[in-house]
């Protein structure tokens, strides 16, 4: 990586922790473009190098959640039943906001309860379920035209991670349960259904 390329990486890191931070503490619609930039000490049309808009900011952090999800589901053994694939899969981006919750829970929230961002988060939701569909179609050698097991399967394995998640939102530093714990719960109950194909 070219020293360029490292501070253009620094940059977009500091602009989207702030972002973040700001968004969590003062409500996403309270934040302005300006503000963001002023408090990273470099100017909006610097903002806007790095985001189209402060939504683009919250859609970055949910795009890694489906590339990870997917990655994982390919390097899944191919003879694993299809709920331990998936399991594994959507525990992922779990794994990652339960061990940064203090970075990860303000995000997750301002996601779920600003109107805009959830929109965004569900058409995400939306794309991930077509990839990950896709990749139960190749690894179970079925043809994704004629099959419903692959979309089926791939929209409960996102209803169990949604659920999770927004049980997790509410419920964290309150006692609430470790969303690696909630996402094994749920997938004990969905393991039949997915593991008959």
């Amino acid at each position: 990586m070219t020293l360029a390329q490292r501070k253009r990486e620094l940059v977009a890191t500091e602009l989207t922790e702030t972002a973040l931070q700001l968004f969590a503490h003062r409500g996403f619609e309270a934040v302005t473009v300006d503000e963001i930039a002023t408090a990273v000490g470099v100017s909006k049309r610097t903002f806007f190098r790095y985001f189209a808009s402060k939504d683009d900011v919250v859609v970055q952090f949910l795009a890694g959640m489906g590339a990870d999800m997917r990655a994982e589901l390919a390097a899944r053994p191919a003879g694993e039943r299809p709920s331990a694939a998936l399991l594994h899969a959507v525990s992922v981006p779990l794994a990652a906001c339960g061990d940064h919750a203090e970075r990860t829970l303000p995000v997750v929230r301002l996601i779920l309860r600003t109107p805009a961002l959830l929109a965004r988060f569900l058409e995400h939701e939306a794309g991930w379920r077509e990839e990950l569909a896709g990749e139960l179609a190749v690894r179970l050698g079925l043809d994704p035209a004629d099959s419903l097991y692959p979309r089926l399967a791939a929209g409960m394995a996102l209803t169990a991670f949604d659920t999770v998640l927004r049980r997790w939102s509410e419920e964290a530093g309150a006692g609430g349960a470790d969303p690696l714990v909630l996402i094994v719960r749920a997938f004990a109950q969905l393991a039949p259904a997915l593991d008959a194909v």
